[in-house]
């Protein structure tokens, strides 16, 4: 990833780019204004909304004009679940059918997720929270931008500093190398924990659910569950013989 678009990235979460991840600020200069667009708010002007809470977050989505999306969306897509999960699941932008309903991760890709967060005793809205780097869907599911990603990603911080999730699970190759600023492949960020933000959200990255779908192999099904355990030994949750048998039993 070229050093103008990282910086925007990191600009964009109210990181101070000449300074180490792990001592950065979260006070930045606003970006500067692109054309037809107002600059992306940065992390800490979020952080300054009304009430300090969800309400105010959810409002300032729902009424965002900071790119050309909120032109072609039907409405905007803030996130599903828990308020105070463990486990925060970020994708890349909300679908045709999320852009419809509102909610992130529906139809066949979102049914394959939520058996991945059942086989670990989890469901979605109980300890685990759903949202997506855009808040609005790419006009045809092109993949985003980095001036849609900048204008979005305040928000996302804005609901990671609200939830303080103990851990981040990026899924598909754009969630994770939009959140980590990279253009490395998914297969090299894979096992191991990267940090994310002002907060250093540890951030484990798998594969997207959808990938999945495309390609059926028992060795893609491994990689995902080995992401999952990883997941779990990192809560310190109690992994069973079923569970680590789960993928090899359900491959098709």
């Amino acid at each position: 990833m070229d050093e103008a678009r990282k910086a925007q990235y990191l600009e964009a979460l109210g990181i101070d780019v000449w300074r180490s991840r792990s001592a950065a600020g979260v006070t930045a200069p606003a970006a500067p204004a692109a054309p037809a667009a107002r600059a992306a708010p940065a992390a800490s002007e979020v952080r300054a909304a009304p009430d300090e809470g969800w309400e105010a977050l959810r409002a300032a989505v729902r009424d965002c004009t900071q790119c050309s999306l909120h032109r072609t969306r039907t409405q905007s897509v803030f996130g599903v679940g828990d308020p105070r999960a463990e486990w925060l699941v970020i994708g890349e932008a909300p679908g045709a059918e999320e852009d419809r309903r509102g909610e992130p991760f529906v139809g066949r890709a979102g049914q394959l997720l939520d058996a991945m967060l059942a086989a670990i005793g989890l469901a979605r809205g109980r300890n685990v929270y759903i949202a997506n780097v855009l808040k609005s869907r790419p006009p045809g599911n092109r993949d985003p931008k980095p001036e849609e990603v900048a204008s979005c990603l305040p928000y996302l911080a804005r609901q990671i500093e609200l939830i303080r999730p103990v851990l981040i699970l990026a899924v598909g190759r754009i969630a994770a190398q939009n959140l980590l600023a990279t253009d490395l492949p998914l297969g090299r960020l894979r096992g191991r924990v990267h940090s994310f933000g002002p907060l250093n959200s540890p951030l484990v990255v798998t594969y997207h659910p959808a990938y999945l779908l495309r390609n059926q192999s028992l060795s893609e099904k491994r990689r995902v569950w080995e992401d999952m355990l990883q997941v779990m030994e990192r809560l310190g949750l109690p992994i069973s013989q079923k569970q680590r048998d789960y993928f090899l039993k359900s491959a098709g």
